[in-house]
């Protein structure tokens, strides 16, 4: 393809993201997937540079449009994608121009009120870099304004280092599968393949990556031996713990990738129900547990967090894991587009279906059995306050402390001094996740032992006998 030719492309892409009657599009990286798909004819080398041209536009968005606004421009797609590559790839205007040719595939050329709009871009000295001092917080860290206060009392002093850092790329991270190798030799098969790794900081499965390589083409990845995960999710998976032999509900599976994570922690052995209202999804975790070699995983489409079969299963398994629907806000680094689809009102249905998912999840644990609820998100009424909430109404559960959680799953010590886990991306170097697990208390005679409840058992009889 051309320079101007991908161009277009990200045009095409921003215009299915933003459409000209407003409103927002489906997620990025569906809509890219979907455009790549639908032209087999792009090549990987363009298909690359597309995608890094149109999250490079959307990880500007904030900025992008106070410029636009401070010079009284139209924010259109066409100027936000020219302002880009004038701002933050520092294009001059005549290179802008070559790009937007009017060729076949290319662009429509520049009209006049688009070259006097890059004219008043590029005018200033001040003006020839994206950042500026005159923008506010939340443009300057390309968050939506309504969410600041949110953050800042979940990241407190930290705020602006975090921001930053949801604000940046995320590292790829891959998961080693324990059921087919170990971590070293995954490594090793790796660096074979010409593909750097390090270990990782908090999960014993994890490797991380330098920059994007092509993992799904590599022999290890066509085996089975790795996955591609962010290092916090493989440590909610990890502070489940599932056992081999036990049975485990993941109750908003997705795709499966903690799914995956939990049958490496049980060792194929013991029973793992896989819940989704999206039969779609469930439908794509078939083919990365069957190359995982996962085989103790029984996938089951729920109606909804109030599915009968919830009401079949009471009590029925050692761990449920929720991997509840949420903001995102933790992996804005991954989806840079979701903070602008982010609503006031669709927060609130968010944590009413937190709630409502913590509701029924606790029916599915047996006493002694534990409930983990993690999002990935960073904002306190979806995390915290879901958990207060949630105890003050079940005084049959009780918070297990993360230093015991860690301490029975993980090796070293938590990263946080705090009961629950709240990962952050300038803290820990992972994505945003929230993690409480809480246990169901045993009944007051399961929790005696053996010995005591025989004794009084004998105790009952001699007093019937009398």
């Amino acid at each position: 393809m051309t320079p101007a030719a991908r161009t277009q492309a990200t045009l095409d892409l921003l215009n299915l993201l933003f459409p000209a009657e407003g409103g927002a599009g489906p997620p990025a990286d569906r809509v890219l997937a979907d455009y790549l798909r639908g032209r087999r004819y792009i090549g990987s080398k363009d298909r690359r540079v597309i995608a890094e041209q149109l999250y490079g536009v959307l990880r500007a968005h904030a900025r992008l449009g106070w410029w636009l606004a401070r010079l009284e421009l139209p924010a259109d797609n066409r100027l936000r994608l020219i302002a880009w590559l004038l701002l933050a790839r520092h294009q001059t205007i005549a290179a802008v121009r070559d790009l937007f040719d009017g060729s076949h595939h290319g662009p429509e050329p520049l009209t006049a009120a688009e070259i006097a709009a890059a004219k008043r871009l590029t005018s200033q000295g001040e003006s020839q870099a994206l950042d500026h001092p005159d923008q506010p917080l939340d443009v300057r860290h390309e968050v939506p304004a309504w969410l600041l206060p949110q953050l800042r009392a979940a990241l407190g002093a930290d705020l602006q280092r975090e921001l930053s850092a949801l604000a940046g790329e995320a590292p790829v991270d891959l998961r080693v599968n324990t059921l087919k190798a170990e971590r070293a030799a995954v490594q090793a098969a790796l660096a074979e393949a010409g593909i750097a790794s390090a270990l990782g900081r908090l999960s014993p499965w994890a490797l991380r990556i330098a920059g994007r390589q092509p993992i799904a083409a590599t022999q290890a990845f066509r085996d089975g031996l790795v996955e591609v995960q962010d290092e916090g999710s493989q440590v909610i998976a990890w502070l489940v713990g599932a056992k081999p032999g036990e049975r485990v509900c993941d109750l908003c599976a997705g795709a499966g990738g903690k799914t995956l994570a939990l049958a490496a922690t049980m060792r194929n052995k013991g029973q793992i129900f896989a819940c989704d209202t999206l039969k779609g999804r469930l439908d794509r975790s078939a083919v990365r547990l069957k190359r995982a070699g996962a085989f103790n995983v029984a996938r089951r489409v729920l109606k909804s967090e109030t599915d009968p079969w919830i009401k079949r299963h009471k009590g029925g398994f050692d761990r449920v894991l929720i991997d509840a629907p949420c903001s995102g806000t933790g992996a804005w680094r991954r989806n840079p587009d979701a903070k602008w689809r982010l609503t006031s009102d669709g927060l609130s249905e968010l944590t009413a279906l937190q709630g409502r998912l913590l509701t029924s999840a606790a029916r599915l644990v047996k006493p002694g059995g534990r409930l983990v609820y993690a999002t990935c998100s960073l904002l306190p009424a979806e995390n915290q306050s879901q958990v207060e909430r949630f105890l003050a109404d079940r005084s049959d559960f009780r918070l297990v402390p993360l230093t015991e959680a860690w301490r029975e799953a993980l090796p070293g010590k938590p990263p946080s001094r705090d009961d629950t886990l709240l990962l952050r991306p300038a803290g820990h170097g992972t994505d945003g996740f929230f993690v409480a697990v809480l246990e169901r208390r045993k009944r007051e005679a399961e929790e005696r032992p053996a010995e005591d409840r025989r004794v009084q058992a004998g105790e009952s009889e001699r007093s019937l006998g009398e």
